[in-house]
């Protein structure tokens, strides 16, 4: 059974590199990037958008083909909000964007052709990544690092799903996907594939960011969208029941097959078990776990001690939203 799974861009829109939801924008919505495929995984933040809605924050999202994209759209501009992991163009280039709430953990798992047998199989050996400067290739370098190995060719490809079915296909050999498409690679060919040792840390994996002079301007836009997350991602670690019927409420997704809907469940199930969404949606202690996290991944440079949180985040609108909801 397809656990996760994405909605098909035109090939206009892939072209492009996005794909507009709806396709007409509207000049007083808030626009938000995404810098994933749209699917299952990212289910439970279209949720909270549409809740921010009810409220009175419409919205426009485009999900782009590339994290780089999301992030750049928010610094010229084009989206007001964005989700993706922009630590490292934030340090290098400054650019004024502060994350607001942390959507989702590093909860991943490097797969490989049986071939390889150990990391050490793979010094010099293609190896294929989400996007550059992803999380997924924050996983890689640290491996890499503590298994004194580097690796060949890097290629990116968006969307754990796409990298499994590439795996299956016989196009690549080696990379890293989430729990749910692990478990469905495993199931699907344990006879040809393994899952090789991996880190554990809980660090961020997506981040919902906004440029800081928007924020100041938008500030109780920002606390509503902060604080329906907030308010969902508690809800989803009581019952995760809940995202399923939460897209039957609103008629989302409502256009892909029964077996991909019906895999919504397990998959929000298995993924709060793992710790893939933080009931407290990130803060202080996220950021410290983070900077610690992409220092030694070398996405971003230290001594961590000399990193200022303030400098990557806003805590205010999280920090009210905890306040109000008790967290």
């Amino acid at each position: 059974m397809r656990v996760l799974t994405h909605l098909r861009l035109s090939a206009a829109a892939v072209a492009a590199g996005l794909m507009l939801l709806p396709a007409t924008v509207s000049a007083q919505a808030v626009k938000v990037g995404l810098g994933d495929v749209l699917s299952a995984e990212t289910l439970a933040f279209v949720i909270g958008l549409e809740r921010a809605k009810e409220r009175g924050v419409a919205y426009d999202l485009t999900a782009f083909s590339k994290e780089e994209l999301a992030i750049q759209a928010v610094i010229n501009g084009q989206a007001d909000i964005g989700v993706g992991t922009p630590y490292s163009v934030m340090q290098k280039t400054k650019a004024p964007l502060r994350a607001v709430f942390q959507m989702s953990r590093l909860v991943f798992f490097p797969v490989a052709d049986k071939s390889y047998k150990s990391w050490k199989d793979l010094d010099g050996q293609p190896f294929v990544f989400h996007a550059r400067g992803s999380g997924t290739e924050a996983i890689g370098d640290i491996i890499a690092k503590r298994n004194g190995i580097k690796f060949g060719q890097r290629s990116y490809v968006p969307g754990s799903e796409n990298r499994v079915i590439a795996m299956i296909n016989g196009q690549i050999k080696a990379t890293i996907v989430d729990l749910a498409n692990k478990n469905l690679l495993m199931s699907r060919a344990p006879d040809r594939f393994h899952v090789l040792p991996s880190v554990d840390v809980p660090a961020s994996d997506e981040l919902v960011f906004v440029r800081a002079d928007w924020l100041q301007a938008n500030r109780a836009k920002v606390d509503i969208v902060v604080e329906e997350m907030l308010r969902f991602w508690q809800e989803m670690a009581k019952d995760p029941t809940i995202v399923d019927a939460e897209r039957k409420k609103r008629n989302l997704m409502a256009d892909l097959p029964k077996q991909v809907l019906d895999g919504i469940t397990p998959f929000y199930q298995m993924a709060i078990k793992e710790g893939v969404y933080d009931r407290r949606g990130g803060g202080q202690d996220a950021a410290k776990v983070d900077f610690e996290f992409y220092v030694e991944a070398g996405q971003m440079q230290g001594p961590v001690e000399s990193i200022k949180a303030e400098d990557y985040w806003d805590f205010g609108p999280l920090d009210a939203a905890r306040k109000k909801l008790g967290s």
